[in-house]
């Protein structure tokens, strides 16, 4: 039994026939309008071959990491550098035409990865940046650093590309405020403290890793949070711009594209997380929020939660 507070979805495929009824399969090519805000249910390497030409305007892939993990009965397992090489080119090869002349690429990878993708996309992309994004999660390691940390290079495919700063501020509370002329300089005073609105650097420690207790949780292993993909989204893209995920997991960047007024492509091989992401997706159509992401601002970690906390306490305290 699950406790009270436990909302992680991981209904089975039986329990879920519905949501794997409602994914596509692709076995022949197919126009634009067909698979538009659509899961495929799928392998990547087999589904881009029946898919249009140039309509992606934004591309985030999360591929399995070069270690050996089972993904709910699919197990990717840790090859050599040159191996994982190879298969990196082939998905790249893969959906590389399906991309616009000003699409930007968004590659999640792990420490031990991120060397091996770095090179390789140099090949393809032009790389603007690598994000080191505070994943902050697990108990640590005996004889070894605790392995808190991510990479997502990001890339374009040419010179012209979407960069929407002005919508991916932080929110970070100012410790020490100064003000000039008794007026806050550069930041703002509110009922929850003072905070300043910065433009966002390409070290991220404002994420938290999805936990039992969030809507957005699964039970998938490696699950990206939606306020990480909000940023890269809200950042790269503009409303109705076509986001592909050809690693799609259990659907958080499907889900996120929908909740920001995105159109959006998902390709997912495993009917459990093609179950997993067409219930999320339906989930926000009722509910559209995104934690930590509050009035087009991000919020340091747990900020918001604190204060929202903290105006039911005094909402109870003066009741009685």
């Amino acid at each position: 039994m699950k406790a009270k507070r436990n909302r992680t979805i991981d209904l089975s495929v039986v329990e879920g026939k519905q949501y794997l009824e409602r994914c596509l399969i692709l076995n022949s090519k197919t126009s634009l309008d067909n698979i538009i805000n659509k899961t495929i249910f799928g392998d990547v390497f087999n589904v881009t071959t029946f898919l249009p030409k140039q309509f992606v305007d934004l591309l985030i892939v999360d591929p399995p990491y070069n270690l050996s993990k089972n993904y709910h009965g699919k197990t990717f397992k840790k090859t050599s550098d040159e191996q994982y090489i190879e298969y990196t080119e082939k998905w790249i090869n893969a959906v590389v035409p399906l991309l616009k002349d000003n699409a930007s690429i968004y590659v999640c990878c792990d420490w031990q990865s991120s060397p091996v993708i770095g090179m390789i996309l140099k090949k393809y992309f032009i790389i603007r940046n690598r994000i080191t994004w505070q994943r902050e999660k697990g108990r640590g390691a005996k004889r070894n650093w605790k392995n808190g940390m991510e990479d997502i290079y990001f890339a374009t495919m040419s010179r012209r590309y979407i960069f929407n700063v002005e919508d991916v501020k932080v929110r970070r509370q100012v410790i020490a405020p100064y003000k000039v002329n008794g007026v806050p300089k550069d930041w703002e005073m509110t009922l929850g403290g003072n905070f300043r609105n910065t433009y966002p650097s390409n070290f991220w420690d404002d994420i938290s890793i999805p936990y039992w207790s969030m809507k957005e949780n699964t039970a998938h292993p490696t699950q990206k949070p939606e306020k990480l993909l909000a940023k890269l989204i809200l950042a790269s893209s503009n409303p109705n711009d076509i986001v592909l995920d050809p690693f799609l997991g259990s659907g958080s960047t499907s889900v996120t594209a929908k909740k920001l007024g995105r159109r959006y492509l998902g390709i997912e091989q495993n009917a459990q997380y093609c179950v997993w992401t067409e219930k999320r997706l339906e989930e926000a159509d009722k509910d559209m929020s995104i934690q930590g992401y509050v009035d087009g601002i991000f919020w340091e970690r747990n900020t918001k939660y604190a204060q929202e906390k903290g105006k039911k306490r005094k909402q109870k305290v003066k009741s009685i």
